[in-house]
């Protein structure tokens, strides 16, 4: 959406069939629109580990932004605050914060390659890996069978796997699968699993 404005009039339209939790603008300020006990709809068709349905076993966080353009720092302060609330309250580990494109491959690709996730990460609101250079890219199937252990099963489309994997930890990279995406999945399965038991994405 063009603005926030935009953004929190089409989440509380119910002709549209989408929502969220809450909505952060660009200034940092915080707006609740459905309580985190209850289900909202923002996840779609997503899918993370073993669980199916997204919606009803995640709390979901919209962020006013122009496709393309960087969150402002107000944005991200307001949403590390909210993070930290919402993982001490359910009991959220680093590795379940998770953004749209990891569980939709292909049909969402926000928060989108300029998405500060390792600013997350480093405060503990999020996971990153030490990405290793060389090696070779492996088979389809390898790739793939990484790619669901980390928790991306949403998709079996290695293309598809390949740019959920890259907007979130290498947005500048571009060209077929190489050694560092294939280190970089199996880095993420071997070190976060995804603990299929867990009521929650």
């Amino acid at each position: 959406m063009e603005t926030a404005e935009a953004a929190l009039a089409r989440l509380c339209d119910p002709c549209a069939e989408v929502s969220a939790h809450w909505l952060i603008d660009e200034r940092g300020v915080l707006v609740r629109l459905v309580a985190e006990p209850d289900r909202a709809w923002h996840a779609g068709a997503g899918a993370w580990g073993g669980v199916t349905d997204v919606n009803s076993r995640s709390i979901g966080i919209e962020l006013a932004n122009r496709a393309g353009t960087p969150f402002p720092a107000p944005q991200m302060a307001s949403l590390e605050q909210l993070l930290d609330g919402i993982m001490a309250r359910w009991d959220v580990p680093p590795e379940r914060v998770i953004g749209h494109s990891d569980c939709a491959p292909g049909r969402k690709i926000d928060p989108g390659p300029k998405f500060d996730w390792a600013r997350l990460a480093f405060g503990g609101r999020a996971i990153s890996v030490p990405l290793r250079g060389g090696g070779d890219a492996g088979d389809c199937a390898a790739f793939v069978a990484a790619m669901r252990v980390a928790g991306y099963t949403g998709s079996d489309d290695p293309a598809l796997l390949l740019a959920a994997l890259r907007l979130r930890h290498r947005p500048w990279a571009g060209g077929p699968r190489d050694g560092t995406d294939m280190a970089l999945a199996r880095d993420l399965a071997r070190r976060f699993p995804v603990d299929r038991t867990r009521p929650g994405p």
